[in-house]
């Protein structure tokens, strides 16, 4: 239905209703939700204290959950474990809850208090607890039971919030902008230089290097442990599969509420409309006149409807959306974020039976008839009844295979063997094949909690049951390869790569000092380049506002600095920058100055505002650094452990 008009962003319930939510946690520093179970076994009661007070695991893992949740649904396909990576959601999530406890300290110092009203008021504030734009208690309660939550514990997040904001709105008061600093910050965005430059990649001069067998060993020698081999183990094990169990579940009807209950999110019907349009495309590269012609066209269209002509005959007839069009314009029941902004702001302001004034949009004038409206709501138990029995049903036959697992285990653990188990089952014994820790474990796949328990497993030792995506999974060892530094001869093809690799980023920085030299007599790049056979391209002109960001070379704060600091054309930077692997040469090709006609009094409100807003930024993030030099923070060593973790992983190529 109309997919030119339909946005390609998903309709994410929870994101709708529980998106403020997850938002006051980003700037406020509050947990309000706790992913899974928070008493898997390992895993501790305490993520850090803070001068002595603790904080628990649950409220770093509810962080992290909550940031994984927030950058999932912004980045969504391309929220890849790279980027996950990259963005360091261990250690933001740690700093989050370390920062509540160290705003929280500095309340209670400044004797600072939050009233029942102040709680009860911005409780009520809350969209995710409103109907038709009111507070709504039943709607509060809902909200809550879905995310597992009492009132109570609720309201002392709130005030915990409410104290932080006071104490941020104390650090933020009094904090003025001048008119100076608005010029500057305007000459900052509006300034722009063009560079040349030239980006030599070490990989060209690989061929370069000269490979002998002393040279590799002289190489090795001293790096030995570079290359060591990571520890490796093979596995044996066995599944138990849950739906061998399916047949042997029962259950009460009682739990069949309870399930509800724990499970409301996934019964939640968003806020939808049924609509039907009128669609007069602006073909692309229109003039003004043609798309004067299109309204007025659209214009007329609306009279015709609105004197009583049948709105469906005039879509079949005049619409050049022809999906709809034959359809008497109907586009079906659609929620909130999937059409674009103009069209949804239109149809979401109307009432059942109403037809808009032309809508513009970037694919044309639309005229809308709103069909139908039905309010977000939860869909009652006896509608999912069904759905309720199956999910259920699986959840408990996952238990039973996970129940039947634990009773093989406890039979077998102590001079048992995992054939025996597998025989008294009556599954079928599998291996995994050899895998690091970082690897995955042959066709159980990459399951972190199994892994960890393989790596600490002794001889003839079964592994307590671990549940995977699909089974539960009793396993041993079958054996262990410990680490060790390899012969040259063993690891001759990754010493010959790593020797290459360093030796010709020797070569290529050299290419590049000798070419900044060459350039910095003057005349800029091209001459010396063209001498040394490279390649000169230009980034175009970029100003301060794109740090760390230079275009077409990649990320560099230091190159954007040293940019702005060059006058002349064919001044050349003051040194060779490594950027993204290669090495980046650069001079000065152009500059525009910022024209201060251009500064109006719109301009100077906008600076103001976001110049304001990053002094009272930095003014907390000021404070909370002074509060972390004084503290005492000890942080758990298995929370350390992932820390360490994603910094590892961060650094992998």
């Amino acid at each position: 239905m109309l997919d030119f008009v339909r946005t390609k962003q998903k309709s994410i319930i929870i994101k709708v209703v529980f998106g403020l939510i997850i938002l006051s946690f980003v700037i406020g520093y509050a947990m309000l939700t706790a992913p899974g179970d928070s008493t898997n076994a390992g895993q501790p009661n305490v993520a850090a204290t803070v001068n002595g007070k603790a904080i628990a695991f649950s409220d770093f893992q509810a962080a992290y959950s909550n940031l994984y949740q927030l950058y999932q649904n912004i980045y969504q396909e391309q929220f890849t474990p790279t980027l996950e990576r990259q963005l360091k959601l261990v250690q933001k999530s740690l700093d989050g809850v370390i920062n509540q406890s160290l705003l929280l300290d500095e309340a209670s110092r400044q004797g600072l208090e939050v009233g029942r009203q102040e709680i009860i008021d911005a409780i009520a504030k809350i969209t995710a607890f409103q109907q038709n734009g009111t507070f709504s208690k039943e709607r509060y309660l809902q909200v809550l039971g879905a995310q597992r939550l009492t009132s109570e514990e609720f309201e002392e997040m709130q005030r915990r919030d409410l104290l932080i904001g006071k104490v941020r709105d104390g650090l933020q008061k009094n904090i003025a902008i001048s008119d100076a600093e608005i010029e500057q910050e305007f000459r900052n965005r509006r300034e722009q230089v063009n560079l040349e430059v030239v980006r030599i990649a070490p990989a060209a001069f690989e061929p370069q290097v000269k490979v002998t067998d002393q040279v590799l060993a002289a190489f090795f020698e001293p790096r030995k442990e570079e290359f060591r081999t990571d520890e490796e183990v093979a596995l044996k094990f066995v599944e138990f599969n849950p739906q061998s169990y399916i047949d042997q579940v029962t259950f009460e009807d009682s739990e069949l509420e309870t399930f509800y209950r724990r499970n409301l999110d996934r019964y939640e019907v968003p806020e939808q409309v049924r609509a039907a349009h009128i669609l007069l495309q602006i073909p692309e590269g229109s003039n003004a006149e043609a798309r004067s012609q299109k309204r007025a066209q659209a214009e007329k269209l609306l009279g015709e409807v609105k004197g009583g002509k049948d709105f469906a005959t005039l879509a079949r007839e005049f619409s050049d959306d022809k999906a709809s069009a034959v359809n008497g314009g109907d586009l079906g029941s659609f929620t909130r974020g999937t059409m674009v902004p103009a069209f949804e702001q239109a149809v979401f302001s109307l009432k059942p039976g109403e037809i808009s004034n032309v809508v513009e949009s970037q694919f044309g004038y639309h005229i809308i008839k709103l069909i139908a409206y039905h309010e977000a709501q939860v869909r009652p138990l006896a509608e999912v009844s069904d759905e309720i029995k199956r999910a259920l049903r699986a959840e408990k036959a996952r238990q039973l295979a996970f129940e039947k697992a634990m009773d093989v285990y406890n039979i077998n653990r102590k001079g048992g063997t995992l054939e025996a188990a597998a025989k008294s089952a009556g599954l079928t014994l599998r291996e995994t094949g050899r895998f690091a820790r970082n690897g995955a474990a042959g066709p159980l796949g990459r399951n972190e909690e199994l892994i960890d328990a393989a790596f600490l497993l002794g001889e003839g030792e079964l592994g307590r049951p671990i549940k995977t995506e699909r089974n539960v999974v009793l396993f041993a060892l079958k054996e262990r390869l410990p680490s060790r530094v390899p012969t040259l001869a063993e690891a001759r093809p990754r010493v010959e790569v790593a020797y290459r690799q360093e030796q010709a980023k020797v070569l290529a920085k050299a290419a590049a000092e000798r070419l900044k030299a060459a350039a910095s007599k003057g005349g800029g790049l091209t001459g010396p380049a063209r001498g040394m056979g490279l390649l000169v391209d230009e980034t175009g002109l970029f100003s301060r506002a794109s740090s760390p960001f230079v275009p077409k070379v990649g990320t560099s704060e230091e190159l954007v600095k040293s940019a702005f600091t060059l006058t002349a054309p064919g001044n050349c930077a003051d040194k060779v920058y490594e950027i993204d692997g290669n090495f980046v040469v650069a001079a000065l090709k152009s500059r525009e100055a910022a024209n201060p006609a251009l500064l109006d009094q719109i301009q100077r409100r906008e600076l103001r505002e976001a110049l304001l807003e990053r002094k009272q930024t930095e003014a907390v993030q000021k404070r909370l650094e002074e509060l972390k030099a004084g503290a005492v923070i000890e942080i758990d060593p298995q929370v350390q452990m992932l820390l360490e973790k994603e910094t590892v992983e961060e650094n992998k190529p």
